[in-house]
This record gives structure tokens, sequence and C-alpha cells, in this order.
């Protein structure tokens, strides 16, 4: 069952990707991050009344806050790589990235002890980035930003993973309420770039609330299964955007960046495995 839940984490979160890439291609990004945390705040805070929680303890809240902090940069980072990169090079690269980091930190900090395909993914990882951000050959657009990003999706992982399971779903909630206040300065800066058309405006509260879903699922995956399995389960979202984005926007990528891709995804299964 946690299996499920974390591949299906994955499928909301690649669903979101390519929907919030498309919509800051036609409005600011920060209009996008901000809103959509007000939309997953809205979210999160309606599952978390309607499943019931055993014992909310203060740690459990402040994990959650953290890995608020982390989806607010993740997602800050993410949208603005893909409002002017390509799907198939920005979500790829923050994905294995943000697997890799979690892994280390859950070896460093938390004493887990991946196994050798674990190891070799992490190895496998440096020469995909290498390769999907250009190879020497000129940097993929949106790639930096793809990579800033990963950090905030290791965050938004290892804190959620260390809530405790009678909280329910109030650290996701707590973790919106973070996100909110991190991006808070940003969207203040760009204040303006809020006013939007009713539409707009309801396209990104939507996707914020889908992005909210995957961590709800995510969570309780963590809750039923060992947290570096539902980490790597729930990173093998990037398998959809990328899909999508060389399929439907016609997306073009070299030889060198799609040998890149390939051995990000092959680093990324090697994490699962591992």
């Amino acid at each position: 069952m946690g299996a499920l839940l974390a591949l299906s984490s994955a499928v909301v979160y690649g669903i979101v990707d390519f929907a919030g890439g498309l919509l800051s291609r036609h409005i600011h990004h920060a209009a996008v991050t901000f809103l959509g945390q007000l939309g997953g705040l809205l979210l999160a805070c309606a599952a978390a009344l309607l499943m019931s929680a055993d014992a909310v303890h203060t740690a459990d809240l402040l994990w959650g806050a953290l890995s608020g902090v982390g989806s607010g940069m993740a997602m800050r980072f993410l949208n603005r790589g893909l409002s002017r990169g390509a799907m198939s090079v920005v979500v790829p690269v923050s994905a294995v990235t943000g697997v890799a980091l979690s892994v280390l930190c859950g070896v460093l900090v938390l004493g887990d002890r991946p196994g050798a395909l674990a190891w070799l993914g992490i190895a496998v990882t440096v020469p995909a980035l290498w390769f999907v951000s250009g190879g020497g050959g000129g940097p993929g657009k949106g790639a930096a930003d793809g990579l800033l990003a990963s950090a905030g999706v290791a965050v938004q992982y290892l804190a959620l993973g260390q809530a405790g399971p009678g909280s329910g779903l109030w650290p996701v909630a707590a973790g919106r309420v973070a996100a909110v206040l991190v991006l808070l300065p940003d969207a203040v800066r760009h204040a303006r770039r809020l006013k939007l058309p009713p539409g707009r405006c309801l396209q990104a509260l939507l996707i914020g609330a889908g992005a909210a879903l995957g961590l709800v699922l995510y969570l309780l995956a963590a809750q039923r299964q060992l947290l570096a399995v539902a980490v790597v389960l729930a990173s093998l979202y990037p398998a959809l955007p990328v899909i999508l984005g060389l399929a439907l926007l016609h997306e073009r990528i070299s030889r060198r960046q799609a040998l890149g891709l390939l051995g990000a995804g092959a680093a990324t299964v090697l994490l699962t495995l591992g």
C-alpha cells in the first residue's frame, strides 16, 4: 500500500509540474508559485480536518514547517526554470539531484545505510547532470534553477518523513503555512504580477492544491513504507512531464542531453532499487 501511495504521489506531481510549467510561460512564475501555495494551504487544511489525528506534537508541526520551507523554495526555482527552460531538462535535474541529496542526508544525518545500487545511482547522477545541463556545450536553459530546486525537494521529503504517524495531515498543513510565509517577500516584490484574471488565479490555486495532494499521498506513504523507498518512488514523477513535454510541446533535446536524461532515469531506478 505504501508503494502504491508513493507512486500515486509521483503521478500527481508529474501532472502538477507539467501544468505549472505551462502556466509559468503565460504568467509570472512568482504568481504561479505564491498563489499555488495558497491553494495548497486550503486543500491541506481541509484534508487535515477530515482525517483524524491521534496525537499532534509540536515536533511534528516543526518538521512539517521545515518541509514547507523546502517546498516553497523548490517550487520557486522550479517554476522559474520551467518558465524559461525545457521541462525535459529542468524537472529531471531537480528530481534526480533531490533524490541523491536525500540519500546522502539520510546517510550522514539519519544513519541510513544504502546498498551498493543506491551508491551507484549517486555516482551516475554526476555525469548525467553534466550531460543534461549541456555537457560543456552550453548549459540547458533552466538547468541551474533545477539544481537549486533539488535542494528544496530533498528538504521537503526528508523533513516531512520525520513527522509522527499520529499527527495525521497537520504537518502538511503546517508546511503550507511556512511555504506561504517564505514566499511572501517575493510575492510583495512582484505584487503587480499577482493581479491576474480570475481564470488564471483559479488555475494557479488548483495547481498548488494538486501539489499539496501529492505531499499528502507522500506522507501517507512514508508512514507505511521505509522513508528511503517512499522518497525515491515519489521522485519518479519527472517521467510524466518529460513525456508530455516531448509529445505535446514538441520540445527538442540534443543527443548529449538525451544521454543525460537516460542517465538520470537510470540513477533514479538504481536509487529506488538500492
